[in-house]
C-alpha cells in the first residue's frame, strides 16, 4: 500500500463538477493499494499516518501529530501510485490491486481512518476526480508499507 501524504490548510475533491468532500486543517492522503496488499498494511500505513508528528508546535517544531491539532484528513483513491514506468513512455499499471480487491481495502482505510478522527472525508474511487489544495509548507511525505 502507499500514499501520499500532503499537510493542508484545506483540501477538496470535485467529481462531475460537485463536491464529494472537503477539509479544513489536516491531512490530504492520496492512497494506492496494490496486488499484494491486505488490511494490515492499511493498518500499518493508517497508524503510522495518524502518529506522524508533522504539524508545528508552538516553536514552529514537527513535534505535534493529527490529533494533537484536531485535524481532518481527506482520503482519494490513486491507484496511479503504482504505476511502472520502467518499460516504454507508458505506464503500467500491472502492480495496483485489482479495482474489487482495491475498492474493499481503500474502504476499510476510511474506516479505520474515522475511528480515531472525527472528520474524515473521501472522494469516490473508481471516479474522475478534480483535487484541489493549499499545501501547508509544503509538507508532502510517500509512504510505502514494504518500507514501513
Amino acid at each position: 500500500m502507499r500514499a501520499v501524504v500532503q499537510r493542508v490548510s484545506n483540501a477538496r475533491v470535485d467529481i462531475d463538477g460537485a463536491t464529494a468532500g472537503s477539509i479544513g486543517r489536516g491531512l490530504l492522503i492520496l492512497l494506492g493499494v496494490g496486488h499484494d496488499d491486505s488490511e494490515e498494511q492499511a493498518e500499518r500505513l493508517w497508524s503510522k499516518i495518524a502518529r506522524l508528528r508533522i504539524f508545528e508546535d508552538a516553536e514552529g517544531k514537527t513535534n505535534l501529530s493529527l490529533a494533537d491539532v484536531g485535524g481532518e484528513v481527506l482520503v482519494v483513491s490513486q491507484f496511479t501510485l503504482f504505476a511502472n514506468c520502467r518499460r516504454g513512455n507508458r505506464p503500467s499499471f500491472t502492480e495496483a490491486g485489482a479495482p474489487d480487491e482495491a475498492n474493499r481495502l481503500y474502504e476499510w482505510f476510511v474506516e479505520r481512518a474515522r475511528r480515531d478522527v472525527p472528520r474524515v472525508e473521501t472522494g469516490r474511487f473508481g471516479a474522475y476526480m478534480d483535487v484541489s489544495l493549499t499545501n501547508d509548507g509544503p509538507f508532502t511525505l510517500w509512504l510505502d508499507t514494504d518500507a514501513l
